[in-house]
């Protein structure tokens, strides 16, 4: 519910609904890209004009909330900024308190060793380590769950040394992936997958087969 998420970020960043608001979060897992992704641009391919994961997430979520005809249902996704130039939710912090993903952060290192570098938290999933992605947040404005308990996430990376090798992984080599297999996962990224989400965005037209004039 909203409230879990309200309740741990500065007025700046709560979301405007009730605390008892039902809300989820919607991940990807690796075989988005199969099922959801490539399909999407094999039928679509002459509509797409800005990101085609974005667009792709877009039109799933589109297509959830036809489902529910008789509710309102408002989306949010990961890449909405606000005018002020602040996202629309915190994808990481929102993973973390619905109990999806566990938000690791430099509080979660008891004997910090980075002094005053800026150092970024990362989601890791039980399952997939760090080979998944949050994409959005779907609210029910008038569905109200007042005793929904809330789940905890799974702390999978336990140790101090895990932690910090965790965060160090992801601040200054992130570019290798390896903070992706901190744990041992069920499922990773394909070789397609890893080369399309390692290519710069305007190049990732070309991977699809898609001509740059659709960008």
């Amino acid at each position: 519910e909203v409230g879990w998420y309200n309740a741990v970020l500065q007025p700046a960043f709560h979301l405007p609904y009730p605390d008892d608001t039902l809300a989820f979060v919607v991940l990807s897992t690796p075989s988005m890209f199969d099922k959801a992704l490539k399909p999407f641009v094999n039928k679509e391919r002459l509509k797409i004009i800005r990101d085609p994961v974005d667009q792709c997430v877009s039109h799933h979520l589109s297509r959830v909330k036809e489902k529910f005809p008789d509710q309102r249902v408002d989306v949010m996704f990961d890449y909405e900024m606000l005018p002020s130039r602040k996202p629309k939710f915190l994808a990481q912090t929102a993973a973390h308190v619905a109990g999806a993903a566990y938000y690791y952060q430099r509080k979660d290192v008891k004997l910090d060793p980075w002094g005053k570098k800026k150092i970024f938290g990362v989601c890791i999933h039980p399952k997939y380590g760090g080979w998944f992605a949050i994409r959005g947040l779907l609210l029910f404005p008038d569905i109200q769950v007042p005793l929904l308990e809330q789940p905890t996430p799974v702390d999978c990376v336990s140790t101090e040394e895990k932690r910090i090798e965790l965060l160090e992984q992801f601040n200054f080599h992130w570019q290798d992936g390896r903070y992706r297999d901190i744990i041992e996962v069920k499922e990773r990224y394909s070789e397609e997958q890893k080369a399309y989400f390692a290519t710069p965005p305007a190049e990732r037209f070309r991977l699809l087969g898609l001509s740059q004039e659709a960008q």
